[in-house]
């Protein structure tokens, strides 16, 4: 079931603010962040891997960072930012902790920025703002105060559908707690306790997970705005970047993405590329997932005919 909101009613201006164009960057500062300790971590980490580590802690560590990628694509994108589907209580349970896994926020804090990514993207009202370059729009986003603008607009973000839901509601309230406990501490403790891993090797392998999943995640708003085709609309800076599709599960259709928000697939692909769809599709068959939203054929169709940039290819 395809539905009636458009791309460009996404990006309409709240009542009374004036409209966003790009560039237009504000000067920043950076902030002291927890962030730039993990990334040096993460590569102390994958030395520890590559020497001295347990083979079953280098696997668990793979399976925990695909886990928690799956927790943010399925669970804070696919699910309760743009509704693509319905989750029965179990599957919001699993997806929640999934998604605190990963470390990126609550659920909360993602939907609403990635809600200010759609309606102002590519302008400063959206916080990962490519116009500023790979880098800023990849990572130092994070590490630098945000743009007067995102501040500002994030205020009139509805988010009341996230606030009316007892679990995202709980996450928000603890996030700090829940992250610790369920992202480090459980993380960390699993490899020791299980095949006696050093603290020293589980902890920092853990960090290596955490900081691949977020990394992931930032090369949907990073390559996936810069390097590609755009088939479905030339207009919109999102592209079709394959490299990202294959290091994100499937989310690097994003020039579809855009267009089509609402689509639980994301992506006009199969599940054979699309992993996030497949792991969506497996719960829809034990009834845990329902009312999925797809988009006709003849409605792509008519988009790729009327906006697209002539580079389509149905693979």
């Amino acid at each position: 079931m395809a539905s009636n909101v458009t791309h460009d009613e996404v990006n309409e201006e709240p009542r009374g603010l004036p409209k966003l164009v790009a560039p237009q960057a504000d000067s920043y500062r950076f902030q002291v962040c927890f962030l730039l300790y993990c990334h040096v971590a993460a590569l102390y980490g994958l030395y520890l891997c590559f020497t001295s580590a347990r083979w079953p802690t280098v696997f668990y560590a793979a399976v925990m960072t695909e886990l928690s990628t799956l927790g943010t694509f399925c669970g804070a994108h696919r699910l309760w930012c743009h509704t693509g589907y319905k989750a029965k209580l179990p599957l919001q349970i699993i997806l929640v902790i999934l998604q605190t896994l990963g470390g990126q926020n609550s659920v909360y804090t993602w939907v609403r920025d990635h809600r200010m990514h759609h309606r102002y993207s590519d302008t400063d009202g959206d916080p990962h703002n490519a116009t500023r370059g790979f880098f800023f729009s990849h990572f130092k986003h994070m590490v630098v105060h945000r743009h007067p603008e995102v501040k500002r607009r994030g205020k009139d973000m509805d988010m009341s559908d996230i606030l009316n839901n007892p679990l995202l509601a709980f996450q928000k309230r603890y996030a700090l707690p829940i992250f610790i406990l369920i992202g480090y501490i459980i993380p960390t403790a699993i490899p020791m306790y299980f095949w006696n891993e050093t603290f020293n090797i589980a902890f920092h392998a853990n960090i290596l997970r955490f900081v691949l999943s977020m990394n992931y995640t930032c090369l949907i708003n990073s390559a996936a705005h810069i390097f590609g085709n755009r088939p479905y609309d030339k207009k919109v800076k999102a592209t079709e970047n394959f490299s990202v599709m294959l290091v994100t599960l499937g989310e690097g259709s994003h020039n579809y993405h855009h267009i089509f928000p609402w689509d639980y697939r994301a992506a006009e692909l199969g599940s054979w590329l699309n992993f996030s769809k497949a792991f969506i599709d497996f719960f829809a068959w034990i009834g845990w997932a329902y009312d999925l939203k797809i988009v006709d054929r003849q409605s792509i169709a008519d988009r790729i005919k009327r906006t697209g940039d002539g580079s389509y290819f149905k693979m």
